[in-house]
């Protein structure tokens, strides 16, 4: 009897650990799950870029992480936004959701900020009076004419963008400044790209700081 009984508790003692580390790993899983979502919700994020309105500074087919905790992240289901470590500055290239449907991803340059005067006039954007000198940029019309806007001074709690591809992207010129509440993150680096066009990847690119 005594023999038996020693092989069955040996039985049920194996038997509990496994249980054990079966629980142990579904802890590890949840636990790194719920990192993930957090990180993905409150710090980085990635995108990518569907279009030619960043080029040549961003192309089709990048994939870029975003920091999403400088500009202060939205909480997730509820309306409230953590503290920002800083506000967008001009230059700084945003991702934000467009104000047609408050749901697609965006990402442009901001060109101005609030209290500032922007003035475009063709391929020249003023800022206060003062032509930006906008090295960045790609014109695939050449010097034929183009939208006009402005002067018009940036109202509290917005920011002037712009696509670096002048001629092929629909912005701040088109639908007005853009509310801060609509920022996502500020774009960090591109961690991989692919060419669809030739279906190759783009090596040279993967690591590139977004300036």
């Amino acid at each position: 009897m005594s023999g038996n009984e020693t092989t069955e508790e040996k039985g049920r003692g194996k038997r509990g650990t496994v249980k054990s580390k079966l629980r142990e790993y579904a802890e590890i899983i949840v636990t790194a799950v719920v990192l993930a979502l957090i990180v993905r919700a409150l710090l980085i994020q990635s995108y990518h870029i569907p279009s030619e309105s960043m080029e040549d500074t961003l192309l089709k087919g990048d994939f870029l992480f975003a920091s999403k905790f400088i500009y202060g992240a939205k909480v997730p289901f509820i309306d409230y936004r953590l503290p920002a470590v800083r506000d967008p500055r001009q230059g700084d290239i945003v991702i934000f959701k467009f104000p047609g449907d408050g749901k697609t991803d965006y990402i442009k340059r901001c060109i101005a900020v609030a209290g500032q005067t922007v003035e475009v006039v063709d391929t020249i954007v003023k800022v206060d009076g003062v032509p930006l000198d906008e090295r960045y940029t790609k014109h695939i019309r050449g010097s034929a004419p183009r939208r006009r806007y402005g002067p018009q001074v940036v109202p509290p709690g917005h920011i002037f963008v712009m696509g670096d591809n002048r001629d092929n992207s629909y912005d701040s010129r088109f639908w007005g400044p853009l509310d801060m509440k609509l920022l996502r993150g500020k774009a960090l680096f591109i961690y991989f790209s692919v060419d669809y066009g030739k279906r190759w990847l783009r090596p040279g690119r993967i690591g590139d700081v977004i300036r």
